[in-house]
């Protein structure tokens, strides 16, 4: 794939993205990233300079608790997992999604202009 987004550029939609990503266990940063490269089937690049500035806010949101661990390449990472709170701000983010990808595809498929 050679046109893939930058997530940057979809900043709205990062954090659910990592909520989702968390939701299946902890995961460290490269690990968050790849798995969103993969879910999307490869649509969507997720850079350093928009993931750890995200995961840091999420952090602070008290929505993931991170600590150090071993890869499993025997290296230090910082992992990351979904607080309580956080699973529940992702049940809202996937509601409100939900709806707002509703609203816009019926925009999309609208076939002619409406008069009021």
């Amino acid at each position: 794939m050679t046109d893939r987004t930058s997530v940057d550029l979809l900043q709205g939609t990062l954090a659910a993205l990592i909520l989702k990503a968390l939701s299946w266990g902890p995961l460290h940063g490269y690990g968050i990233a790849r798995w969103i490269e993969h879910a999307t089937a490869d649509e969507l690049l997720v850079e350093e300079g928009s993931l750890y500035p995200a995961l840091h806010r999420l952090e602070a949101r008290g929505l993931i608790t991170s600590e150090w661990t071993r890869s499993d390449t025997n290296r230090r990472v910082r992992s990351y997992t979904l607080t309580a709170e956080g699973r529940a701000q992702l049940k809202a983010e996937l509601s409100r999604w939900d709806r707002f990808s509703a609203a816009v595809t019926r925009a999309f498929d609208t076939r002619k202009a409406r008069t009021t």
